[in-house]
């Protein structure tokens, strides 16, 4: 016997938890990640991983060893298009990002600088002044870089919208870091000094990267990039208050600036240990914000809103366990990232020494993977006559779910019933993005629904149902409201 605020659950899984859906073959009109980013309905989350073009593959080991001088690798127009593509022959991501550096703008800023092999990036006169601020250039990247360019533009064609062909530039503080410390750095005592005791200084520098990190964004958009990725990676060594002063205004500057003549264009943030800084991330306008692994992608979701997608965020070290724990590490990490608005990709470069084989296998898990959200005339009419069924039994909900590898996802809602046909249920059919943060009202019955880490939530008034999803094996389950839940419920 149920008590009047109590309702009973049936939670029912149709097909092998263990079988895996061949995807649909994806359009070449346009990329899968393009469309993710926007918030279109996807049969998986695209995926790319940073740092996927690099050492831990035989075939760039094998350049490296003809090619030792890395800029001479990532100036080279040849070598950068070979090295770009590399992963793209051999994995097939929905990403294929540039072979390239944050520092390659610097010799075009009149900024002498290398990258040593076992000690990184040389900067052969720190910028301490006004002076040194003075010899800074605005960067033109037509005229210092056309290689970048040249090589964009065959990425593009090679790739035919098969993949988002990716650019990325260095955020204006992280590139200031690396030429006030002269290179990499633990501390960063000697960028904090220039902050706290010159900050004119810095303010100057910041300036002029963040204009000429504009320019660059614009110029790799113009040649060939679908979307371009930010890298503030030592943002996150200010504090909250200082990051608001000497990175977000130039953050946005260059995200406002981009947006003026590319409104359309995708922009990645990504910063290295961000959790303490996630809602100031969004505060730049950017579309996508890059979470790093020691941030919980369900919180992640839900501190960044539903306007902003995410990508990542599984730790790179889980590339060196076995098969088995890589495919539960990605599992987890979609389901707590949702539906929709999601990018799957590592929160941080692929490690030196990583088994190429592991890569694969990274990348294999989802290119076999479908979202089966109920979005067909068929389904919907299935659903309908489940909903007409369930009137006769002493049940509120029935739970429906598609399989796919053993995972677990939110939930989609659905109102069906005798008063619903099945084309008005597909036009009800609410998606995960707009479940976050805050209640979406639910039509007709102003039912408020939440998603919270797993679970669904429907109040009304002193009413409260959780369904937990943990036993259910599934990405595109469904909810079935009784139509008159509203008249005896």
């Amino acid at each position: 016997m149920l008590r009047d605020d109590e309702f009973e659950v049936v939670i029912t899984k149709i097909g092998n938890p263990g079988t895996v859906v061949e995807p649909k073959a994806v359009s070449v009109a346009e990329p899968l990640l393009l469309k993710a980013v926007r918030g279109e309905d996807v049969e998986r989350p695209p995926v790319w991983l940073m740092r996927q073009a690099g050492r831990y593959m035989k075939s760039y080991q094998i350049i490296c060893e003809k090619y030792p001088s890395f800029r001479e690798r990532s100036e080279n127009v040849d070598l950068v298009v070979e090295i770009s593509l590399q992963p793209w022959n051999v994995f097939k991501p929905d990403g294929v990002i540039l072979f390239s550096d944050i520092l390659t703008p610097l010799s075009g800023m009149n900024i002498p600088f290398d990258i040593v092999k076992g000690k990184g990036p040389v900067i052969f006169d720190p910028v301490c002044t006004d002076a040194d601020v003075d010899q800074v250039r605005e960067f033109d990247p037509k005229e210092s870089v056309p290689y970048v360019g040249k090589a964009l533009t065959i990425l593009r064609e090679e790739v035919n919208n098969e993949a988002a062909v990716l650019g990325f530039v260095g955020a204006p503080f992280t590139l200031a870091s690396y030429v006030v410390e002269g290179g990499s750095s633990k501390h960063f005592s000697k960028i904090k000094r220039l902050a706290f005791s010159q900050p004119k200084v810095l303010h100057a520098l910041l300036q002029k990267f963040a204009t000429s990190m504009a320019k660059y964004v614009q110029y790799q958009a113009d040649n060939g990039a679908q979307a371009v990725q930010i890298f503030d990676s030592w943002a996150t060594e200010l504090s909250p208050v200082d990051f608001e002063e000497f990175s977000l205004p130039y953050l946005k500057q260059i995200v406002d600036t981009v947006k003026q003549t590319h409104p359309d264009l995708p922009l990645i943030l990504y910063a290295s240990g961000s959790g303490g800084l996630l809602e100031r991330l969004a505060l730049t306008g950017v579309d996508v914000v890059s979470l790093d692994w020691t941030v919980d992608m369900a919180e992640g979701r839900r501190r960044l809103g539903a306007d902003v997608a995410v990508q990542g965020n599984v730790d790179p070290g889980a590339l060196f366990g076995s098969k088995e724990f890589i495919t539960n590490r990605i599992n987890d990490t979609v389901r707590k990232a949702g539906r929709g608005k999601h990018i799957l990709n590592l929160g941080h470069g692929i490690k030196v020494g990583t088994p190429e084989e592991n890569v694969a296998h990274f990348f294999e898990v989802y290119r076999k993977t479908k979202s089966d959200f109920i979005n067909e005339p068929c389904d919907a009419i299935f659903l309908w006559l489940v909903g007409k069924w369930c009137r006769k039994l002493p049940v509120r909900f029935f739970g429906f779910g598609m399989p796919v590898i053993g995972s677990v996802y939110p939930l989609s809602l659905f109102i069906l019933g005798s008063k619903y046909n099945p084309r008005e249920c597909r036009k009800m059919c609410l998606t995960a993005d707009k479940f976050f943060s805050q209640p979406y009202e639910v039509p007709s019955l102003g039912l408020p629904l939440f998603i919270c880490d797993g679970f669904v939530c429907l109040t009304q008034g002193t009413f409260d149902l959780w369904v937990p999803t943990d036993d259910v094996t599934s990405y595109g389950t469904s909810v079935v409201l009784k139509d008159n839940f509203c008249d005896d419920g």
